[in-house]
């Protein structure tokens, strides 16, 4: 039997409205051409053909048929789409628990930046392999997770995390801040060398497993029951946990959200003018045809690789300075956002009514229809439920569903917290778009 939850995965694929879901985690947000190929053919094989990007990098298959949950999770797996070690054979619950400690979060241009403090991705290798091998963190919530963050000029810094690490320059070496329940905008508890944050991480693991109750499923949660003394002092009798608690090193971690017009387009990271692509579907959906057509692109313009990103776009990395322009165009024809200019590109709309029956809006649909009318400068996160499942972050103004077609909107500053200040009602869609119009912009950015 598979732990309760109902975090969709690779191998726990749970009901939805519009059928199964089956969300498949990319460590670093990275897919190749031939996965994506994998992913589109097992989508249209065993589900509708639509796809979603998610807003912690991975790809989720909409849409699945009754009766064929095990053939997509063996399909997926097959193609090499599961944690490493896990084959078809692989009892369930095994590749269900490796599968789930995947949730690492890196920069989509971690290993590209040449102006990053470090190269993650090995790290983040090394963490997943670290917590796939102790057995105990099975027993792990399938929604506790990771961030690192090497310092690279596009990342996504204004989720929260279980735990995550931002690397620091210290003198010709780099530490990592750590933080916990949080984002790496907030303030750090103290800082690792590298060479120290994989037994670290482990005791600093086994340690919110020794405090959590049986409901205590995030970090949030043990913080709330239990000092932060006692967690570290209870890390401590786990082997080698080497926190510094040293103020004078933390002057030099970045506070600053990556500016939002780099995630799209066109951007040299070389001397020689290769870098990448930047572009997202509208609202974070795809079919399985566009997939293929994006898996041809990776090939033919950068490395073969697609990058997944925490704002539900995609990257082609590496790509060569006379590719630039050529792949830029493809994208948009595609139908894919590739500038901050197109209003669907400040906007944020979970599944909706058609997909989820907690939602009381069709979301997606009235996304659109906001499109068409929001001004220039506005960005806005629709959301069907309180549970805000389409953005993890805070976002300046959130509409939330309170009846088909009526959304409440809030309005949130850097000072509060959840959706922010309501400050109107029971607003249609040309309503909510009026009253954007109307309201002065945050600074903060979806």
């Amino acid at each position: 039997m598979l732990r309760p939850s109902a975090c969709p995965g690779l191998v726990r694929v749970v009901a939805a409205r519009d059928g199964a879901l089956c969300r498949i985690r990319l460590p670093g947000g990275v897919l190749s051409a031939a996965r994506a190929r994998a992913l589109a053919d097992a989508a249209l094989t065993h589900a509708s053909g639509v796809l979603e990007l998610t807003n912690r990098a991975n790809l989720q298959i909409r849409g699945v048929r009754a009766g064929e949950e095990a053939a997509l999770s063996a399909t997926l797996i097959g193609a090499g789409l599961g944690p490493a070690g896990i084959d078809v054979a692989s009892p369930v619950e095994r590749a269900c628990a490796a599968d789930e400690l995947r949730n690492v979060m890196l920069s989509p241009l971690a290993g590209l930046d040449p102006n990053a403090l470090c190269d993650t991705t090995a790290l983040a290798a090394t963490l997943i392999d670290m917590m796939q091998r102790e057995p105990r963190f099975a027993t792990l919530s399938p929604k506790f997770a990771l961030q690192l963050d090497g310092g690279e000029r596009v990342a996504m810094l204004e989720h929260p995390h279980d735990i995550w690490l931002a690397a620091l320059p210290h003198g010709a070496t780099v530490r990592f801040a750590v933080g916990l329940a949080g984002c790496p905008t907030t303030h750090p508890i103290g800082t690792l060398a590298a060479g120290d944050v994989c037994a670290s991480m482990r005791a600093l693991l086994h340690a919110f497993l020794d405090l959590a109750g049986v409901d205590a499923t995030r970090m949030r949660d043990v913080l709330a029951a239990h000092s932060l003394d006692a967690l570290l002092q209870r890390a401590q009798q786990h082997g080698d946990f080497a926190l510094m608690r040293d103020n004078a090193a933390l002057h030099a971690w970045r506070r600053a959200a990556s500016p939002a017009d780099l995630r799209l387009g066109a951007h040299a990271l070389h001397a020689d003018g290769s870098g990448y692509v930047g572009a997202q579907p509208a609202l974070g959906r795809i079919d399985a045809q566009t997939l293929r057509a994006l898996a041809a692109l990776a090939e033919d313009s950068s490395d073969a690789t697609l990058r997944v990103t925490p704002w539900q776009g995609v990257l082609l990395p590496n790509v060569p300075a006379h590719a630039m322009a050529a792949a830029l165009e493809r994208l948009h024809a595609l139908g894919l956002v590739v500038s901050r200019t197109n209003p669907l590109a400040r906007l944020i709309a979970c599944t909706g009514s058609t997909g989820c029956a907690k939602s009381h809006a069709d979301t997606k649909a009235d996304a659109r229809r906001l499109a068409a009318l929001l001004p220039p400068d506005a960005e806005a996160h629709l959301s069907g439920c309180e549970r805000s499942c389409a953005a993890a972050h805070c976002a300046p103004f959130t509409l939330l569903a309170s009846a088909p077609d009526h959304y409440d909107l809030y309005q949130r500053d850097d000072t509060q917290s959840g959706f922010g200040q309501l400050v109107a009602r029971n607003l249609t869609i040309e309503a909510a778009a009026l009253a954007l119009a109307q309201r002065p912009r945050s600074t903060q950015d979806v």
